[in-house]
């Protein structure tokens, strides 16, 4: 998946205008972790009172509740709730066929570039890498705030097959939020992946960009496809039969995946590459908690 410095500083750039209008679900979830702007577990220095207890010696006098000892001549402490920092883990899919088509691989750009806006706007403690089947690299955050995190991409091994991404060699923090993006077209079980996803008590959100040319292919006649992951080509006739078959296949392999993803508490969104990109993640996103409206 090749791009520029100037092509993802385009496209930084319009993820900042999304960022204003659809967040990450970060209040739907409390934290644990360094000291932030969102709701935490424990109790801490906010401003949000939680309860009350009573003072034991050593406790900060700044936090006894007077008006409570005007009444009762007893000391109680005010407890406010934790105030932490996010953390979220940005997983790209970086197979060949996430670039197959032009729209994919633009929204593939896109989508990533409004992850990491939405969590470095939100002061959220950031990691990211790419994996293409059991290989995986690291995207600095150097190279992800400047738009060469492509980079990393080329040193990666040729992936050959189709594989899923091997999360279980990443180093996924526990009660993170986990936010792949793929195409999922890997024949494989939905579970073993999502799983990884949400193991540890963490948030689970799979970005799946898809385009009509896969969805709703215009096959007819003889045909030559070329192996996304291998490049090899084969030639083969289409009836209509053939391709009712394909497109019933399809659709039961992301019904698959969506009922995997429900049961397992994680949110998956299929963003379609050809809408404009806000309403390409409202369609699905908002209803399944995968984003938020600002």
């Amino acid at each position: 998946m090749t791009a520029t410095s100037d092509d993802m500083k385009e496209i930084q750039g319009r993820a900042r205008a999304w960022v204003q209008v659809l967040h990450l679900p970060f209040r739907q979830q409390r934290w644990r972790g360094q000291a932030g702007g969102f709701l935490g577990l424990g109790t801490g220095s906010s401003l949000e009172f939680q309860d009350h207890r009573a003072y034991v010696p050593g406790d900060d006098p700044r936090q006894i509740n007077w008006q409570a000892y005007a009444r009762t001549g007893s000391y109680t402490m005010k407890v406010h709730r934790e105030e932490v920092r996010p953390q979220v883990d940005v997983l790209l899919d970086a197979s060949a066929s996430m670039s197959a088509y032009p729209t994919k691989r633009q929204r593939t750009l896109e989508l990533l570039a409004f992850v990491l806006e939405a969590a470095f706007s939100a002061g959220a403690s950031v990691r990211a890498f790419a994996v293409r089947g059991p290989a995986h690299a690291v995207l600095e955050t150097d190279a992800l705030c400047s738009g060469r995190w492509f980079e990393a991409l080329e040193r990666m091994p040729a992936e050959g097959v189709a594989e899923p991404p091997a999360l279980s060699r990443l180093p996924l923090r526990a009660g993170s939020m986990r936010v792949l993006v793929s195409d999922l077209l890997f024949p494989s079980a939905p579970e073993p992946l999502l799983a990884e996803l949400v193991r540890s008590q963490g948030r689970g959100i799979v970005f799946v960009p898809h385009c009509s040319a896969e969805s709703a292919p215009g096959w007819q006649g003889n045909h030559e496809f070329v192996d996304a992951e291998t490049l090899l080509p084969q030639e083969h006739r289409v009836e209509p039969d053939v391709l009712k078959g394909y497109m019933e296949a399809y659709a039961r392999h992301f019904d698959l995946w969506k009922a995997a993803a429900l049961k397992l508490g994680a949110a998956l969104v299929r963003v379609d590459a050809e809408a404009a990109f806000l309403d390409a993640m409202r369609a699905e996103g908002v209803a399944c908690h995968a984003v938020e409206v600002a």
